[in-house]
């Protein structure tokens, strides 16, 4: 078990350095500190939030900078709110400086005039003393106490669900390797996490073919992957990647509402929102092709079978690309002993795959309310051209 969750944690951090600003821009070897910064805004969004802050050179003259931070989702699931940061304070900005954008950067690590701080993957809960304290670890443990079934007999799955936390050893950020938050404890601050550091090709050879979900990618899948660029990427339009990829990248609190003839997933990324038609034998002819595809489902003992097809041509996982030809297969499963969520998926596309794309997750009783949050990508705008520089 210990080695699949490390593997699981190894490949999420390849997805990770793939999928955010951070990686492609930010030079995290090197460090930079802002004295004095003058705090003039907070963007909590998706897919990355941002903190702009003004610093007055020895001539006097204002400089605008701003630090990407992380998204909303796991922010506000970190104890991170807007009344934290009051327009107008003082603070100190330690962060990674961008390649090529001198007034833009990774944040590290804010200090605040009272002397408290609030680190990058830092977990923050509210002090009785007032302010805040950090917290290394989950913030609360949620309310599992529900019905495991419905009056109808089927598993309750019903609410709102969320992936445990995956975070830098590292509070700042900037090292450490990524591990579960349930396991932030077993690690000392800036220690780094076994395993950390990259990954092999599919299921852990060295050699041979690269695999993307088990499978190798067909000739028109690889050239595909090959010419696939940071800026092909959906969620940097703000927009779905896919129904397998954003049921739990970046942290999101995700609903189900299970009704009489229907189930609706509601994600919290992008706000993507997936019918499954319950009791339907099979697909209409004339599906209108989506993101979200045509969804039917069935109840195979407490399993939940969900069988979609109908896809527009898009991205699965970056940089695997789909067809219209995609079709997926889920089985969702409750453990009613830890009331956790287990997702097992196998998507096909004979244009793009030679086999089956397969792998699973869990999710669980969210620690914070369904809130999709406003998306905004602003990691390729130059803000030394926005700001216009110096005043």
């Amino acid at each position: 078990m210990l080695r699949a969750v490390l593997a699981a944690v190894l490949f999420l951090s390849a997805q990770i350095a793939f999928a955010h600003h951070g990686a492609g821009t930010f030079d995290l070897s090197k460090s930079v500190t802002f004295k004095a910064a003058k705090l003039t805004r907070i963007d909590l969004i998706n897919p990355h939030s941002w903190l702009y802050f003004d610093v007055t050179d020895k001539d006097g003259r204002i400089e605008h900078h701003r630090c990407e931070m992380r998204s909303v989702h796991v922010l506000r699931r970190s104890g991170w709110t807007k009344d934290l940061f009051p327009i107008g304070q003082r603070i100190t900005v330690e962060a990674s400086p961008d390649r090529a954008d001198p007034t833009s950067c990774y944040l590290q690590t804010i200090l605040f005039e009272n002397g408290t701080r609030m680190d990058r993957y830092g977990q923050y809960v509210k002090a009785t003393e007032g302010g805040i304290k950090e917290v290394r670890g989950p913030l609360v443990a949620p309310n599992t106490q529900r019905p495991l079934r419905r009056s109808t007999g089927e598993p309750n799955i019903s609410g709102e669900w969320a992936p445990e936390q995956v975070v830098m050893v590292d509070p700042r950020g900037v090292g450490g390797g990524l591990v579960p938050l349930s396991k932030l404890n077993e690690y000392k601050a800036g220690e780094r996490a076994a395993g950390a550091g990259g990954g092999r090709r599919g299921g852990g050879q060295a050699t041979g073919p690269r695999l993307y979900g088990g499978s190798e990618l067909t000739e028109l899948g690889q050239q595909a992957a090959t010419k696939f660029a940071r800026e092909d990427n959906p969620r940097f339009r703000c927009e779905t990647t896919s129904i397998i990829f954003d049921w739990t990248f970046d942290g999101p609190v995700n609903r189900i509402t299970q009704n009489k003839d229907s189930i609706l997933l509601e994600y919290g990324q992008f706000g993507l929102k997936r019918t499954i038609y319950m009791n339907v034998p099979n697909h209409p002819d004339n599906i209108k092709p989506s993101r979200t595809g045509h969804s039917i489902g069935r109840w195979e003992g407490d399993v939940l079978v969900v069988d979609t097809i109908g896809f527009l041509p898009g991205v699965l996982n970056a940089p695997v690309q789909n067809s219209d030809k995609l079709h997926v297969v889920e089985r969702f499963s409750l453990d009613a002993k830890t009331m956790t969520l287990t997702r097992s998926y196998t998507a096909e596309d004979a244009v793009y795959l030679k086999g089956k794309y397969t792998g699973s997750d869990t999710v669980n009783v969210a620690d914070a309310p369904y809130a999709p949050g406003r998306c905004q990508e602003l990691g390729f705008v130059d803000y030394s051209k926005q700001s216009q520089g110096k005043k």
